[in-house]
């Protein structure tokens, strides 16, 4: 299954069961949200989930794409995004958790075509709190499912305050021998979905309440799941980042984790872009700064005279497209140019200022505050401009 079709046929199957597919994707959160960016799938659905009506009904899907930097410094190994799309599905107060594994099990195996025998599931085994999900593991045993019960793994929360609860995750399979093992027991069980069973409020005083409305929230990776269906062990090797692969290894001689994470930024920039952020000193703008940052650091490691200049149009049109941004190729270039020269500016300052004396040995964290605060150099760019000099 390419991309496209993988997307219809998830939200094909909700929709036929009730459904309602809900807009609004933006990596933005509200106004009133005081995040920078939208993190996860079920982000923007935090008040509805906690008992609010939501206009379009009790049953709801959406494909929610979701920006982290809690893992900048895994980007570049075979899975982790900054950017990355989720799969939900929710209900507020309508069916069951049973239901939704079910449901979740029949997509899979019937709408994905994973094979039964390849599928495992972890449940919440209990603690001091709360007793093991019962209902989860009667129902994955009746689907002939193997199940194992773990201890926090299994427990889903926002953070320590707020809504949360049991969950089932659910791995399949991705060895080349028959299946062995458990999901704690052997790293071939990739996780690709989460059932969550939002049934309890936690207080700061660490007790629970139960929730006047519990839900089903779900969440599965696009990306992984892709890496998945197509057969590979890279998420930079499925279909979604084909025009990547394709295009720019032969404009710069990086090694493959440099250009992955180029990959990675410079998508993850256009994206954000795409979306209205503009780069700046402070908020959205300053994360995608770094990202800009990060990514011609690294291209210049080649010393390679070529620029953002020479990405070809291809690849931000790909981009837009399939996040259905509507910002045209032109501005986006623009803005990628501007930060370029910025940043080609801030490199000659930056070599002038550590060519001085003063800094001809190692720096310390003062010198590195006093580099930032005085120059607007940020120590991973004084880090960088040490290496090479």
């Amino acid at each position: 299954m390419n991309t496209e079709q993988t997307l219809r046929t998830f939200t094909d199957f909700y929709r036929e069961r009730g459904h309602h597919l809900i807009t609004g994707s933006s990596l933005l959160p509200p106004d009133s949200d005081p995040v920078l960016f939208t993190t996860s799938g079920m982000h923007p659905l935090t008040p509805y989930l906690l008992g609010r009506p939501h206009p379009h009904g009790r049953r709801l899907l959406n494909v929610q794409r979701c920006l982290r930097t809690t893992d900048l410094d895994e980007i570049g190994d075979l899975t982790h995004l900054t950017v990355f799309e989720m799969l939900g599905s929710w209900s507020l107060g309508d069916y069951g958790h049973s239901q939704s594994l079910r449901w979740g099990y029949e997509l899979l195996r019937d709408g994905f075509g994973i094979p039964h025998d390849r599928l495992h599931v972890t449940v919440f085994g209990g603690d001091d709190q709360v007793g093991p999900d019962t209902e989860s593991l009667c129902t994955w045993r009746e689907l002939g499912v193997p199940v194992e019960p773990t201890g926090e793994d299994n427990w889903w929360s926002n953070g320590p305050v707020g809504p949360c609860g049991p969950d089932s995750e659910i791995f399949v399979w991705t060895g080349d021998i028959p299946p062995q093992g458990t999901p704690t027991t052997d790293p071939r069980w990739v996780e690709i979905w989460n059932h969550v069973h939002l049934r309890y409020q936690r207080h700061e005083d660490g007790s629970l309440e139960p929730l006047r409305q519990p839900g089903i929230d779900t969440g599965m990776g696009l990306e992984r799941l892709l890496t998945v269906l197509q057969g590979h062990n890279s998420v930079y090797e499925t279909d979604l980042f084909e025009p990547w692969t394709r295009l720019l290894p032969p404009l710069w001689g990086l090694d493959e984790p440099s250009m992955r994470l180029v990959h990675d930024h410079l998508r993850s920039s256009i994206v954000v872009l795409g979306d209205g952020v503009r780069p700046s000193n402070t908020g959205r703008g300053y994360v995608l700064r770094r990202l800009l940052r990060r990514l011609l650091t690294t291209l210049r490691r080649d010393g390679s005279p070529r620029t953002l200049s020479d990405l070809p149009q291809e690849l931000i049109e790909h981009t837009l497209d399939h996040f259905h941004q509507p910002s045209g190729t032109g501005p986006i270039r623009d803005e990628l140019l501007e930060e370029e020269r910025r940043f080609t500016k801030l490199l000659e300052r930056g070599r002038r200022v550590l060519s001085r004396s003063e800094f001809q040995r190692p720096l310390t964290d003062e010198d590195f505050g006093y580099l930032h605060d005085t120059h607007g150099l940020p120590r991973d760019l004084v880090a960088g401009l040490l290496t090479t000099r």
